[in-house]
């Protein structure tokens, strides 16, 4: 076996937060690719674990079956990523007549424990998209499922890997600012991304648990992660007042609206021959319509969002989500014994942008190779004059993280990574509960501890690789 396939090998170890035990050099067969299945076949399993994997890596691995309920959906997929393997409507029967190594799992997110407990319990190694899952309730599920394995679960973080992130992780270890008292997060979905979940099944509550997981375990696993500790407790405020039943206009999609000349979310998916070919062109198999209407009724998630988040090691969190912000990007402070750190991308009033709200968004998505750039951040020491640090980025691929996270995972795994990048189960319920409690809390009015929703106990610092 060559080397890089003995490095994948070791991979899932690695990524794994909760445990640094290798599996055997032989444990998935010798002198042969690794055998990967998807399960899912949506525009990020397609793309991103699909596609990618294939133009990039198909020397040391191979799929060896594709599932997803929408036949048609399906069929598009297996062409599109290039896989040369069977084809199942029927999950269950792709792993009773296959022979694989790892799960991919990119199904809808109140699905994702069904598929992940399924190939654990299987002696699969599993890998998920975030979020981890929906509810307290199935992420309990998946914590058993895992302790009774012996495989492991890997969680898709890849904002962790931007060299942004990474930057700023960096400064908070050498505590550069000394130790971290409080932080101030704020992230803004533009009327062009942030509206997209409205008219997608994120925008019903029982598909994506709402954008307080869907969305927001991207940013709870960065706190997480650079704070350095777990959640304690959450307290968290929350309403739906623009998308959904607060709208001026209703029709049945944006493609036969009575009110496209008048609405100003009108979005024509007819200009996008692959969303058409994916999704349109396979409404009916299942009925999923991909440019529904943002302000139909039925939508029960919110669409602005504030929580105070308490962590074990007492830093204070206030965060924000708003969905209908003329720009899209972040900002966030962290307030130190020694200085503050300020950092923030793709705010319009801090630099020159030249490319629109849209063409922002696209960039984010697109996986190709992208030119590098510097985006800044502040330092400011007690005493001192503040400093401006230029970061160097990338703007493809979520900030360049989802190349890094795939190359971490496929390339170099046996590499021990000093920012602690990879994320377990661990990591995806601990990111997931934020969510959950903010929820909660809103429903309660009262705070919410971590520690009330699983059997997780929440630590002080954060278990290591």
């Amino acid at each position: 076996m060559n080397s890089t396939r003995r490095n994948f090998l070791k991979s899932v170890s690695l990524l794994t937060a909760s445990t640094f035990v290798s599996f055997p050099s032989d444990s998935f067969g010798l002198n042969r690719k690794l055998r990967i299945a998807l399960v899912g076949t949506g525009i990020r399993g397609s793309g991103f674990w699909g596609k990618r994997l294939v133009e990039q890596y198909s020397d040391i691995l191979e799929f060896v079956g594709l599932s997803d309920h929408n036949e048609g959906r399906l069929r598009f997929a297996k062409e599109f990523i290039g896989a040369d393997c069977p084809l199942f409507v029927n999950f269950d029967e792709m792993l009773a007549s296959t022979t694989l190594d790892l799960l991919i799992v990119t199904t809808v997110d109140a699905t994702h424990h069904q598929f992940i407990i399924k190939g654990l319990d299987a002696g699969l190694d599993v890998l998920t998209e975030k979020p981890l899952t929906i509810d307290e309730q199935k992420c309990q599920q998946i914590l058993d499922a895992e302790r009774r394995s012996e495989k492991k679960l890997i969680v898709g973080f890849n904002y962790r890997w931007s060299p942004y992130a990474t930057r700023v992780k960096e400064m908070l270890m050498n505590k550069e600012i000394g130790e971290v008292t409080s932080v101030d997060f704020n992230w803004y979905l533009n009327t062009y991304h942030g509206a997209s979940y409205f008219r997608r099944w994120h925008g019903l509550r029982e598909m994506g648990g709402s954008l307080w997981v869907h969305k927001a375990t991207h940013h709870f696993d960065l706190l997480n992660w650079w704070v350095d500790s777990d959640p304690a407790e959450v307290y968290a405020m929350g309403d739906l007042e623009f998308y959904g039943a607060n709208g001026p206009f209703r029709g049945s999609n944006c493609r036969e609206c009575p009110h496209k000349n008048d609405c100003e979310f009108h979005w024509d998916i007819t200009k996008d021959k692959f969303l058409m070919d994916l999704y349109v062109n396979n409404e009916s198999y299942d009925g999923y319509i991909r440019d529904n209407c943002l302000f139909r009724p039925e939508i029960n998630i919110y669409d602005k969002m504030s929580a105070q988040i308490r962590y074990e090691n007492n830093v204070v969190v206030n965060y924000s989500l708003t969905t209908y912000s003329p720009f899209e990007g972040w900002r966030i402070a962290f307030n130190g014994t020694e200085g503050r750190i300020e950092a923030w991308m793709d705010i319009p009033y801090n630099e020159e942008m030249n490319v629109s709200q849209e063409e922002l968004h696209a960039m984010e998505m697109n996986q190709q190779s992208a030119d590098v750039y510097y985006e800044p951040l502040i330092r400011h020491k007690l005493w001192k004059d503040h400093e401006r640090i230029n970061v160097p980025m990338e703007r493809e691929g979520h900030g360049g993280g989802d190349k890094r996270l795939h190359a971490q995972i496929f390339e170099h795994p046996e590499q021990r990574d000093p920012y602690e990048r990879a994320a377990g189960v661990r990591d995806g319920a601990m990111s997931i509960l934020i969510g959950i409690a903010a929820r909660n809390s809103i429903e309660s009015g009262q705070p919410v501890r971590i520690a009330s929703l699983t059997d997780l106990q929440p630590m002080k610092t954060r278990l290591k690789n």
